[in-house]
């Protein structure tokens, strides 16, 4: 069984900062991509960044040049550090990973269950 576990979701002021962390723990054999997706409420869960083992990050254009991704292999974490936050960054982060569990033929997506930022005007 694969775990993820977010944290440091809560309230922000707009224009301030928040960092989230997501750790992976379980029966995980090795991880590919590691990313970030946010959901508002009544709208769709939404990429927000990524990065995969080797290469360069990818952000959705809303969040460039604000947001960095970041991840520590050694300890199968992931951060997000949120800057210069706007209202509509309000949404619940869901920590998402590619990963195999050295059993099943292929890599598979696995999710956390999320934590709540809410960016106060």
């Amino acid at each position: 069984q694969v775990q993820l576990v977010e944290s440091g979701g809560g309230l922000v002021q707009d224009g301030g900062s928040q960092r989230l962390s997501c750790v992976v723990s379980g029966s995980i054999f090795s991880i590919s991509a590691m990313g970030w997706y946010r959901q508002a409420p009544g709208k769709q869960r939404e990429f927000v960044a990524r990065i995969p083992s080797g290469g360069a990050a990818d952000y959705a254009d809303s969040v460039k040049g604000r947001f960095t991704i970041s991840r520590d292999n050694v300890k199968n974490t992931v951060y997000l550090q949120m800057n210069s936050v706007k209202p509509e960054d309000t949404g619940r982060y869901y920590c998402n990973i590619l990963g195999w569990n050295g059993r099943d033929l292929n890599a598979r997506d696995y999710w956390g269950q999320g934590t709540q930022v809410t960016v106060s005007p």
